[in-house]
């Protein structure tokens, strides 16, 4: 079995395209073109060039020997808050605005939640002179407050959102009414592997470059491709999706996804859609989803601005529902101990989300020759108010 996208954009029971009528062709155009466009020598040598010359890829793969030791095993981190901008998601961006160019498009929207893929969008939106405007929950915007300003100094429009939970989802749905308003010249850069199909596998694609770094990394460091272990954090997925891509149908490697279990998945302050989602459809996709027994969606609830989505990338959904990837839940207070811990042992401090991941750890029995990968998908600097906070 694959457990990648087929032929009409499902992962098994996952996917597909549920859409507004006004949006059907430009998805259509969408889906017609993107992999033309990615899997062409002009857009994979632009792309590459920019990963390398702007970016700053490959990101380093990391021993950490002392937090090695703390767990019995051989940790090494994967240094996505290396990138320009702090995290993984200008690797999706990028692509993503290339496509935009060659379609013709001139305006980009985007939604954000921990402010990183705002950041990367209008980031990339000013290295292409194009317009750009950032839905972002008025609960985001408070929270991230630099990542606001960061966006606004780029030259991008950052629009506050005031309905429902006034967080990642409702700025989700702002973008896509935005999107039907403008649908001939505007293009929507998704943030994470979610959406209607083309995004989950472009996303996906686009951010593989992290698995295939791995794989020359780990042959570099450890003499084989393969770890035992990949471990991320999982909201909508890209980070996740990016670190599993190329080792996805490959059974030796165990795939761990950590979710926000908030205040604990039985207090319903909580994010994790694996544990308590029934399947429904949510901006454009069938998945996890996190409802009531009417099937309304419920508000979910994260410390991490960046994982508070009460869905799930469809390719996440089918490897939970297969039993290809173990789903953890991390807590508040277990990514806060877990990102102190980091920081003490290894002199880097993660973003909240990342901090889920490395919250995994202490959940797993490693043997001690296991070869573990996590990705640290982004640097903690947006989050030390939270971090100060949660230890008053």
């Amino acid at each position: 079995m694959s457990f990648l996208v087929d032929k009409d954009g499902y992962y098994g029971d996952f996917g597909g395209a549920y859409i507004p009528e006004i949006l059907h062709k430009c998805v259509e155009e969408l889906q017609n073109t993107y992999l033309d466009v990615l899997q062409s020598e002009d857009f994979k040598r632009e792309y590459d060039r920019l990963l390398r010359d702007y970016v700053g890829r490959p990101s380093p793969l990391y021993r950490a020997h002392r937090l090695s030791r703390k767990y019995g095993c051989k940790i090494y981190l994967k240094r996505e808050d290396l990138n320009h901008t702090g995290a993984h998601k200008i690797n999706n961006t990028i692509g993503q605005i290339l496509l935009a160019r060659r379609m013709g498009k001139r305006r980009i929207i985007a939604e954000t939640g921990a402010g990183q893929h705002g950041v990367a969008t209008a980031t990339v939106c000013a290295l292409m002179d194009m317009e750009c405007v950032i839905y972002m929950g008025k609960t985001d915007v408070e929270r991230q407050h630099i990542n606001v300003e960061k966006i606004k100094m780029l030259g991008a429009t950052v629009v506050p959102v005031t309905g429902g939970n006034m967080t990642l989802k409702d700025a989700t749905n702002e973008a896509i009414r935005d999107w039907c308003c403008h649908p001939s010249d505007t293009f929507y850069i998704i943030g994470s592997t979610v959406g209607p199909h083309p995004y989950p596998d472009m996303v996906s694609r686009l951010q593989s470059v992290i698995s295939e770094e791995i794989k020359k990394q780990l042959a570099e460091q450890e003499g084989r491709h393969c770890p035992d272990y990949l471990i991320a954090c999982v909201g909508g997925g890209s980070n996740a999706a990016g670190t599993i891509y190329h080792y996805i149908n490959d059974n030796r490697v165990k795939i761990v996804l950590a979710e926000a279990g908030g205040k604990g998945t039985d207090t319903g302050m909580t994010a994790a859609t694996i544990a308590l989602g029934k399947q429904g459809i949510i901006h454009g996709a069938r998945t996890y989803v996190i409802q009531n027994e009417d099937g309304q969606i419920e508000e979910p609830y994260s410390i991490s601005a960046g994982l508070d989505y009460p869905g799930i990338g469809p390719m996440h959904a089918n490897l939970a529902a297969q039993k290809r990837a173990i789903v953890l839940s991390v807590n508040d207070d277990e990514a806060v101990r877990a990102a102190y811990e980091l920081t003490r042992l290894e002199g880097i401090i993660p973003a909240l989300e990342s901090a889920h991941a490395l919250g995994a750890l202490g959940k797993i029995s490693f043997k001690p020759d296991d070869v573990v990968v996590l990705t640290v998908s982004g640097r903690g600097d947006k989050d030390i108010e939270t971090y100060l906070d949660f230890e008053k």
